[in-house]
């Protein structure tokens, strides 16, 4: 695309532009539905953990749109001003404060009633580039966030927003979402109840297959390129080592990659993961370097065919198997 970015730093530049894509996975533009002749609520949702709660909960009582395309690395995004208006559309916006801050804005100016953070359906804490259960219980990753790892501008005090990735979390934030599309369309209220108790049923049999699945393993560390697995890291006891920051397009330092090394050895890690929406050239090396073997974990930002699932529930059930494979489940 050839749209001026229209902020100078790489992170937020493409951060800026989740909300304005035109968008994608489920139906036109922005607001095409626009409480709609389908008389179906017209709902924005940001990028793809937002699309995934609207859809399963909304049913068929909500027309979905996303701001993200399939494929396309949410950091990653160019900014489209029309698209901004046709915000203002929307019946009931869903988004993730923190990850895109020019969305952030454009919501804002968007001023739709009814309007959902999913950052204020759960808590927010703050993860570094190693983060997991040596912390809990604490307010840990303030030696990794010590490294200089870059967060996005805009994150309050370095807030890490990937909760979807830990399921209880989830969970939360989908009970939530349920009680917002009860509030903002009554008259549907209770198929919203209804769907949203099946959802959290579904991520609750998926937290324990992952308690299960990681209980008895033969290290607790494993490598990623990017820091998005905080939260799933404490959640079940593990020990994250991201090569970037929360940014996956952030370069490591010299010393970061050292360090990375000598913990492999230490902790006798098998796998560097890398993922699928953004560059797996850093994780090579490093794998190169070190001897170690390449898998993906995804962060599910986004679905494509070379996704390993259809949705969020498969893509995680995948994650799991390659985490129990690479951590030595027994």
């Amino acid at each position: 695309m050839n749209v001026r970015r229209l902020i100078p730093t790489t992170a937020v530049a493409g951060a800026v532009a989740l909300g304005l894509v035109t968008l994608s996975a489920c139906g036109g533009s922005a607001g095409s539905a626009s409480g709609g002749g389908d008389g179906k609520l017209d709902v924005v949702a940001s990028f793809y953990p937002m699309q995934f709660l609207a859809e399963r909960i909304g049913g068929e009582h909500v027309s979905v749109t996303t701001l993200t395309k399939p494929g396309v690395e949410p950091h990653d995004l160019e900014l489209k001003p029309k698209q901004i208006g046709e915000l203002g559309e929307a019946d009931y916006i869903l988004y993730l404060k923190g990850i895109q801050p020019a969305v952030d804005d454009a919501i804002t100016q968007a001023a739709v009633k009814n309007t959902v953070d999913a950052a204020t359906l759960t808590t927010l804490e703050k993860h570094g580039t190693g983060a997991g259960h040596a912390h809990e219980g604490e307010e840990h990753g303030h030696e990794a966030e010590e490294q200089g790892h870059e967060e996005h501008e805009g994150e309050e005090a370095g807030a890490d927003p990937h909760i979807w990735l830990d399921p209880v979390k989830y969970a939360e934030v989908a009970k939530g979402v349920g009680a917002s599309l009860e509030k903002a369309d009554p008259d549907h209220a209770a198929d919203y109840e209804k769907n949203t108790a099946e959802l959290v049923k579904s991520l609750d049999a998926l937290h324990a297959k992952f308690e299960t699945g990681l209980k008895n393993t033969a290290t607790r560390t494993f490598i990623t390129t990017h820091s998005a697995f905080g939260y799933l890291a404490e959640r079940y006891h593990l020990d994250q080592e991201g090569i970037s920051g929360m940014d996956p397009e952030s370069e490591p330092s010299p010393a970061r990659i050292k360090e990375l090394q000598d913990t492999a050895k230490k902790e006798k890690v098998s796998t560097v993961f890398f993922e699928t929406l953004a560059s797996d050239k850093t994780a090579k090396t490093l794998a190169k370097d070190t001897g170690l073997k390449t898998d993906v974990l995804d962060p599910l930002e986004g679905i494509t065919d070379k996704s390993r699932g259809a949705d969020y529930i498969e893509v995680m059930e995948s994650n799991l198997a390659a985490l129990e494979k690479a951590l030595g489940a027994k």
